[in-house]
């Protein structure tokens, strides 16, 4: 089996040690990297100071995406900045490569429905990165929802806020995908998992609203706050879905709460735990996720 990524940073060092771990030798790894900025980083973003990815990982590091797939690769992670996302996806596809794409999977509509005919034509497998909806915590949640467990569903507020000059200790947070504009940074799109798991557990909204823009003194030129408000249906019924999205808040904050008519539900990331309170039965049950790996 031959793999290709297209670029290495953070996000791309991180399925590339995920993929060695679980498929060991037995994949032949290529990398398209052009200006290989980013150091070898361990699974806490801490540069390693010895060695080099080619080396520890055994990739061949080429310069040219058409050389690079050339070299027919079965698939390809495409894992560099958003912005580049649709054209090399059309470029892979047009190969015949299956396709995994980092989340989001482009910075606008254009390429997608040509992404989508070519894919559709060539029986190609592709799958956008929105890992949360396999998180055992929302998994639980899910299983609540669809069990009734709280009732008829009221309202849901989503909530992220991290600190963007943390995100990556190795590298100026102003020279970061997330805080560029051109290569499809702010808040909406580098926080889009919270729109995922919100489609995924409340549907397609009807209407959306939204307020924000950058309202700090972060030196970045894309949003760092947004407040939505989706209208969504629930057996036929209103449900108002909030999300508060931020690039601010230190420490972290992530936590889905769901009010139900018979009860409420809240996920919380950082305390690795889901809890349903009914308010019938006046009965607490609690599920803890523990550390995962990513």
């Amino acid at each position: 089996m031959k793999v290709l990524f297209t670029g290495l940073g953070s996000i791309g060092q991180r399925h590339l040690r995920n993929l060695r771990k679980i498929l060991g030798s037995s994949v032949e790894i290529f990398a398209y990297r052009v200006l290989r900025e980013v150091p070898m980083l361990d699974d806490q973003l801490q540069v390693v100071k010895t060695g080099s990815i080619k080396d520890r990982f055994s990739v061949v590091e080429i310069d040219d995406l058409d050389e690079a797939l050339a070299k027919k690769p079965d698939l390809v992670f495409i894992t560099n900045p958003a912005s580049f996302h649709i054209e090399i996806a059309i470029k892979a596809a047009k190969a015949g490569c299956h396709l995994f794409i980092e989340k989001p999977l482009g910075i606008s509509h254009d390429g997608v429905k040509e992404l989508i005919e070519i894919v559709e034509r060539k029986r190609l497998v592709v799958f956008v990165a929105y890992q949360l909806r396999f998180h055992p915590g929302l998994q639980k949640v899910a299983t609540w929802l669809n069990e009734k467990c709280i009732g008829n569903l009221v309202s849901a507020s989503l909530i992220l806020g991290e600190y963007l000059p943390g995100f990556h200790p190795y590298e100026d947070y102003r020279l970061g995908c997330s805080a560029l504009k051109k290569l499809g940074g702010g808040v909406i799109l580098s926080q889009i998992h919270e729109f995922d798991y919100a489609l995924w557990l409340f549907g397609k909204p009807k209407r959306i609203f939204a307020l924000g823009g950058k309202l700090s003194d972060l030196d970045i030129d894309t949003e760092d706050t947004a407040s939505v408000l989706m209208e969504c249906q629930c057996d036929g019924r209103t449900l108002p879905v909030s999300l508060t999205l931020d690039f601010l808040r230190s420490p972290p904050h992530r936590t889905c709460t769901i009010i139900g008519d018979e009860g409420n539900i809240v996920w919380d990331y950082h305390e690795k735990s889901a809890i349903l309170q009914s308010r019938l039965t006046s009965k607490t049950e609690k599920f803890n996720f523990g550390d995962l790996e990513r």
